[in-house]
């Protein structure tokens, strides 16, 4: 057991280990990317309907979260209750609304490798357990003068342009193929336009990126930048993946859009 950053070795012991994972993720991404959408492996068995993936994925977030944070001290408080308010809101939208409302082929095999869902569980389970721990019971900052703090307000603004265009994104993407095409079981893929993706091929992965340098400015906590260096390492090797799946399957994709930053790659 360590301690550096709370005094609580329990805490900055797991927080350490986190920061460890996120290194490996970032390393892996140089080697290869996740198994799921359009980036999974026909040759992995073992593969979930992506709805069922995500869902499952992502629910730990949720119930780590709620089960650390009202065992904390200051659970109660404004700006911890703040938080709780974003943390519901993001994971009700990514762990159940994103699956639920997903278009999937009709007869389409899992593309969502059990692989993915098991690294993704150890992920959201340690994201919550962070974050909610440190917001109820070692950010000594939350007071109410946290919230004009600038580093409040920055993150605020950063973290909701993110997030609601992180949906836009999603929508844009979702209604590339119609309710009648999946439900005939056609699964046809076409270029996507507005929103950032008048600029870049990977708007969901930007925009969620976004969302987490926001919560990491908002809260001002370690716990949130394990979450963001986690998404990162994943989705940014992914975004130059997928930019290439489009520029192959697409003669005529946009010459001039990047792969995930504006105007930069």
């Amino acid at each position: 057991m360590i301690t550096w950053y709370t005094g609580d070795p329990i805490y900055d012991t797991i927080l350490a280990i986190g920061f460890g994972y996120a290194l490996l993720v970032i390393i892996g991404g140089f080697f290869g990317t996740a198994s799921y959408g359009v980036t999974a492996s026909a040759k992995l068995r073992f593969n979930f309907d992506s709805r069922w993936g995500w869902f499952l994925m992502e629910l730990p977030a949720t119930l780590s979260f709620f089960f650390f944070y009202f065992k904390g001290k200051n659970s109660m408080e404004a700006v911890p209750l703040f938080f709780l308010f974003v943390w519901t809101v993001h994971y009700a939208n990514r762990g159940y609304i994103f699956p639920l409302l997903m278009r999937i082929a009709k007869g389409m095999k899992g593309d969502f490798h059990v692989s993915v869902v098991v690294l993704g569980v150890l992920v959201t389970t340690l994201h919550g357990y962070l974050n909610a721990t440190f917001i109820t019971e070692f950010g000594e900052q939350y007071t109410l003068s946290w919230f004009t703090d600038p580093r409040f307000v920055i993150g605020v603004i950063i973290y909701y342009t993110g997030f609601s265009m992180n949906i836009y994104s999603d929508w844009i993407l979702r209604n590339l193929r119609t309710k009648e095409e999946a439900a005939a079981g056609e699964n046809v893929f076409r270029i996507p336009h507005g929103g950032f993706f008048r600029w870049i091929s990977a708007a969901s992965y930007f925009t969620e990126i976004l969302s987490w340098v926001g919560f990491a400015l908002m809260t001002w906590a370690l716990g949130a930048v394990f979450v963001l260096l986690v998404t990162a390492g994943n989705l940014v090797p992914r975004s130059f993946r997928i930019h290439k799946w489009y520029q192959e399957k697409f003669p005529d994709y946009p010459k001039d859009r990047k792969a995930l930053i504006p105007f930069i790659c």
